[in-house]
């Protein structure tokens, strides 16, 4: 079953990004991990969730940017 959602986008949205506080909270957590230190539960948990706002503003962004085209 696919179910399929209309939604009216602000032009706004194509140039969405990350707050730079939220971004460099996300890059520090993941260079510490990627250093070998290793992240306590919930700063995992909240870098997980950092990677899934941003994975899913660069998908409305791009869709946005395409509806544009």
């Amino acid at each position: 079953m696919t179910l399929t959602f209309e939604v009216d986008l602000p032009d706004e949205l194509a140039r969405f990004r990350l707050p730079d506080a939220v971004a460099a909270r996300l890059q520090s957590l993941l260079d510490r991990q990627d250093s070998g230190q290793p992240l306590t539960d919930p700063e995992r948990a909240e870098a997980e969730g950092l990677v899934n706002l941003a994975e899913f503003l660069t998908l409305l962004r791009l869709r946005a940017e395409r509806m544009a085209s």
